[in-house]
């Protein structure tokens, strides 16, 4: 099976892997920039190559039009889903405080991406003891995220620990409720699932999905930067996620490398809805992170799905045309000329020429290799693609006085 199923090359001389131009590898996993070279050949099964034809032509997800590959012969790909489990479920039985009838398939796509999912029960499923607690996956300024393992079926979660104190005091309280409740509300193939939650008299917890292969930031910062199909693949899993969440009348608002996330197949998942809010019409909150704020959150202005002011952006050279046009109609201060905001919606940017080769369907089913799966061995709770923090010396489980937990009834 073709490492890059949706890319189709004219067959061309590969570079050795073991180049200058800034590959990334770690054992199982293979993605290699065209710093200099320019385009991607699909090489084997944890290989993706860069090669000396132009990212201009020839990348394409597998449609009946456009360029013929001549790289390889065509294969025929198969969709390879993830199957969640719930924490307390074991050998297939729900335990008795479990949710009952869950369909074990967080990964599963609606017939239509903008379907309503019916809002799973979420408040107090869950408890300490169900969970051994392995390592720290990351930190933040309210709390920490942990690796942990079921007690139940042996499966490995993450678990996202907010101390309530801290919560409060930072003035994050609306927005942690807001995040328990998008979370509870979506599911898609492209957003990490939250099982459950609880809480103790000191801490919030949730339980969700542990995504083995690590952020996107991380791959990016070894690889420099994205040839032109890799960046297509990346950014049309989002556009996915995106639409699928302005569907639901929710806006993300904290859209950055660091919170998407590699599955063990290499596909996104978009984690940290810290920032997530249902905006009917429009909102003035200022969030997010200060790298990626949009000029019209700074300024306290209305905004909605999209707000940009004004700047001046220059392009580097090597950027394909197709995607500097898209990325000028996506950031233009004129909101009647702005894509995304017209009468299209999403459509006219899933629609828009750089994404003319992606195959939508199937894109949503998974039914495409990604262009880099990542080094690690499924299932084990393998956290290699995860920084090592120091871990946290305050014990968990606290009972007593619990002057915060009115604040958060939902958990």
């Amino acid at each position: 099976m073709p490492t890059l199923g949706f890319l189709k090359k004219k067959k061309t001389k590969e570079h050795d892997l073991h180049d200058s131009s800034s590959p990334i590898e770690n054992h199982a996993g293979h993605i290699t920039t065209a710093a200099r070279s320019g385009s991607l050949v699909s090489a084997s099964a944890n290989t993706v190559s860069s090669a000396n034809s132009s990212e201009k032509a020839g990348d394409t997800m597998m449609q009946n039009h456009g360029p013929t590959p001549t790289s390889a012969p065509q294969e025929t790909l198969t969709s390879r889903p993830h199957t969640g489990t719930d924490p307390t479920q074991t050998d297939g039985a729900a335990l008795s405080r479990a949710e009952p009838h869950h369909n074990g398939s967080e990964n599963a796509v609606l017939p239509s991406n903008h379907q309503s999912a019916v809002p799973r029960s979420t408040k107090g499923k869950y408890q300490l003891t169900d969970f051994t607690m392995k390592r720290t996956l990351g930190t933040g300024s309210f709390g920490r995220v942990h690796l942990v393992q079921s007690n139940h079926n042996q499966r490995f979660y993450a678990v996202k620990v907010l101390k309530k104190a801290q919560v409060v005091k930072m003035k994050q309280v609306e927005h942690t409720n807001d995040e328990r409740r998008m979370l509870q509300k979506v599911k898609h193939a492209f957003l990490v699932t939250l099982w459950g939650t609880f809480q103790d008299a000191r801490n919030l917890y949730m339980v969700m999905d542990f995504i083995e292969g690590g952020e996107l930031f991380s791959l990016l910062r070894k690889s420099q930067r994205f040839p032109n199909p890799v960046a297509k693949f990346y950014a049309a899993e989002v556009t996915l996620a995106l639409d699928y969440l302005h569907s639901q009348g929710i806006i993300y608002r904290d859209l950055k490398p660091e919170n998407l996330l590699l599955d063990r197949h290499g596909h996104l998942k978009i984690t940290d809805f810290g920032f997530a809010k249902e905006v009917p019409d429009i909102t003035w909150t200022l969030c997010g992170t200060p790298d990626y704020l949009a000029p019209e959150v700074v300024g306290s202005k209305g905004y909605n799905k999209s707000n940009i002011l004004k700047g001046k952006v220059k392009y580097p050279p090597y950027i394909h045309p197709d995607a500097q046009n898209l990325l000028e109609r996506l950031i233009t201060a004129d909101l009647t000329k702005r894509l995304g905001n017209l009468h299209g919606g999403s459509k006219d940017v899933m629609q828009h020429a750089w994404f003319s080769e992606v195959t939508w369907d199937r894109l949503a089913k998974k039914d495409i290799d990604a262009p880099y799966v990542p080094p690690v061995q499924a299932g084990s709770g393998d956290a290699s693609q995860f920084d090592k923090y120091p871990e946290e010396t305050e014990e968990y489980g606290h009972k007593g006085s619990d002057p915060h937990g009115y604040l958060f009834k939902e958990f």
